[in-house]
Order: C-alpha cells, then structure tokens, then sequence
C-alpha cells in the first residue's frame, strides 16, 4: 500500500492536491496522511515569557487545527467513495518542512503531494514560499506538486526533462515508472542541448535512461537552448499536451538552473499541471 502525505493549510489549492493524489492512485489503495502544522508565538512581557497566554493561543490554535482538519477528512472520504483509500489526521505544532522530514520517516511515506496556487498575476511564481522550501529541504522523498483547481486528467504523456550530464538510478525513476505504469503513459525525454551533439558522457547516460525505459514507450526530443530553459519546457508542455512533469532534483540539475533563472520570477515554471519532483538517490 502507497503510504501518502499530504500538508494542508485548509486552502483550495491544498485541497485541490488532496482529491487529485486520490485519483492519480484510485486504481490502487493508499493510506493517506493529512498533515496540518501551526506555530504559537509565545508573548514576551516584561522581559520573561508569558507562559499562561503562549498555553491559551497554543489550544485555541490546536483545536483549530483539529477541527479543520476533521471537516477536511469528512470532505475527502465523501469525494473518494468507492476508492480503496484510508485517511488519517495530523495536527502539530512545528515547523512544516521538520514535520514532513519526520513525518517521512516515521511513516514510511512514498510520496509528498502539495497545492500551489500557481499565477495570478505578472509577478507570481510556480510555486508559492513554503512548496519552494519542501523542493529544497525534503531529500528523502518525492515531491508531487498540484496546481490549484487542477482538474484530474489521466497523465497520458510525461514530459521528462534532462541535459543528460549524469546518469540514472533505476531507484531515481522508480516514481516516475510507477505513474507511467498505472495509465499506460507516454514518456517524452526532452533535451534541451546546448552543443549540436551529446558527449561520450551524456550519450552513456542516454542509453542508460533507454534500458530503464525499455518496457515503456518512450521517445527523444531536442531543443535548442535560444531562450531560457524555463520558457523552452514551458513551450515543449503545450505542443504535447503533457500532463505532468517529471524531474530528478540533483546538484546543478535543470530544477536548479530553471529556479535561478531571471524569466522564473516573470512567468513562472508553468502554472496548468502537476510537477513530479524526485530527489537524488545518489
């Protein structure tokens, strides 16, 4: 059974990531973990700490957090009847990015599924504040990003963007397989070069990636680094109609060099569809 963890802040757009991890797995049972934090900012009086009223906000705080939580569960147990999914609660009062690390290990999780609100204006980012520290901080599980008001669509093509300048653990793309695996999907390897041919280097990675995607269809794409690549996997997403992302986050990888790109702080990642993040096994 996929074990599941999914933070949520009561949003839409978390909720939004709750109801599409149920689909994306309703053809398999999963346990998962709705997982809420909130933090008690103790007052200081007079130079000591006002304990009494640290104690009131952290109860008032918690049976929020709790009751909240419970009207969540009721509205997903609603949403995903005829699923085979079970569903539990966390309430805690710790930071959010510790909690999941914790949480990860604790109960063994496979998967860490989160809502971002995605553009509503010029300025606005892919993904908001807190899903950015997850992508950084959580190194030991991947990383599934849902846009707000997604509407479930079966993932029928994969988009997997690489430079090929390492190579890939059959544990690293595991995620990936899986997805694949459940909906018959098309995966689309999308190289964005910057020489007019691979090195000996990226050429064994590239058929180290192929005996790894041998039991699924699969196919290579180029393109030519003239714009930033950020604009490039954004242009590449509509001509296939993909419908999810997939990278491995290592050092210097392509969700490094996109997020320190100028063009991210403009138009963003792509705000329309999931975003499978894996992280390095190596």
């Amino acid at each position: 059974m996929k074990r599941i963890l999914v933070p949520t802040d009561f949003s839409d757009n978390a909720y939004s990531a709750l109801f599409y991890a149920t689909r994306l797995f309703q053809n398999q049972p999963c346990q998962f973990y709705i997982l809420n934090t909130f933090e008690v900012n103790t007052p200081v009086l007079t130079g000591r700490i006002d304990t009494s009223k640290g104690d009131a906000t952290y109860q008032r705080l918690s049976a929020t957090s709790v009751d909240a939580l419970a009207t969540t569960y009721h509205s997903i147990v609603r949403d995903s009847e005829g699923l085979k999914h079970t569903f539990e609660t966390i309430s805690i009062s710790k930071d959010l990015t510790e909690t999941i690390n914790k949480t990860i290990k604790n109960k063994d999780i496979d998967l860490v599924v989160m809502g971002t609100k995605g553009v509503t204006g010029a300025a606005s980012l892919f993904m908001g504040s807190n899903t950015v520290k997850v992508v950084q901080k959580i190194k030991h599980c991947p990383v599934l990003i849902v846009p707000n008001e997604f509407n479930f669509n079966k993932p029928a093509e994969i988009a997997f963007p690489t430079d090929f300048k390492r190579f890939y653990l059959e544990e690293e793309i595991k995620p990936l397989l899986d997805v694949a695996s459940l909906f018959g999907s098309n995966i689309h390897i999308f190289h964005i070069n910057e020489d007019k041919k691979l090195d000996d280097i990226q050429e064994y990675n590239y058929n180290l990636l192929k005996k790894l995607l041998n039991d699924f269809t699969h196919s290579l794409h180029w393109g030519s680094k003239t714009e930033q690549k950020a604009v490039l996997i954004n242009n590449f997403i509509d001509e296939f109609n993909i419908s999810l992302v997939v990278m491995v986050n290592y050092k210097h990888s392509l969700i490094e060099t996109i997020t320190h790109e100028p063009v991210i702080k403009k138009i963003g990642f792509h705000p329309s569809i999931p975003f499978l993040v894996i992280p390095d096994a190596t």
